[in-house]
C-alpha cells in the first residue's frame, strides 16, 4: 500500500519553525525523520522548531561541517535529538554507517537533512518531510509516513 501523503502550506520561516515545533511535541525516541529539498527549502529551520517541541538544549544549525550534533534534554527524562547532515556523506553508506545512527535510534529522535535515498535503511518506520520553497518564498511540506508513521496523527 501506498503511504498516505499529506501537504502542508508554510508561508513564512516562522511557520516552518512552528509546524517542526508541533512535530517535536509528538515524536518519541526512536523515531527518524528524514528531510528532503533544495537548499533554502527550510531543513535546517525546521530542525529548529522540532527541538524547541522536544524540549533539547542548544542551538540549532546546519550540522554541514561537522556532519552531526547532538542535543540533549532540558528535562530529565527527555529524549535526546540527533541532527545529521547527510549532504557531505554524498551518498557512502559506509560513511552513513560509521556514524551509528542504528545506535542512536534506540533511544534518541534522529533527523537527518538530505536524507532521502540514503538514510531510508536506518529504519523502514520513518517519516519523509520533502520541503520546497516557491518564487513566492512560500514553503511546502509534503509529508510521507512510512510504516508505523502511517498510523500516528501528525500535526497537520
Amino acid at each position: 500500500m501506498a503511504p498516505s501523503v499529506k501537504t502542508v502550506e508554510l508561508p513564512l520561516v516562522e511557520d516552518t519553525e512552528e509546524f517542526g515545533r508541533k512535530l517535536g511535541e509528538v515524536v518519541r525516541a526512536g523515531d527518524l525523520v528524514l528531510l528532503a529539498g533544495p537548499l533554502g527549502a527550510g531543513k535546517t529551520a525546521f530542525v529548529r522548531g522540532l527541538a524547541r517541541g522536544m524540549g533539547v538544549r542548544g542551538r540549532v544549525s546546519s550540522p554541514t561541517f561537522v556532519v552531526a550534533r547532538v542535543h540533549e534534554p532540558e528535562q530529565e527524562g527527555g529524549v535526546r535529538l540527533v541532527h545529521v547532515d547527510a549532504y557531505r556523506l554524498g551518498g557512502h553508506l559506509d560513511e552513513l554507517d560509521d556514524l551509528d545512527l542504528d545506535t542512536e535510534l534506540v533511544d534518541a529522535v534522529v533527523a537527518v537533512e538530505w536524507g532521502e535515498g540514503v538514510a531510508e535503511r536506518l529504519n523502514e518506520d520513518h517519516l519523509l518531510i520533502r520541503l520546497e520553497r516557491g518564487i513566492d518564498d512560500v514553503r511546502t511540506a509534503q509529508l510521507v509516513p512510512h510504516g508505523e508513521w502511517a498510523d500516528r496523527t501528525l500535526p497537520v
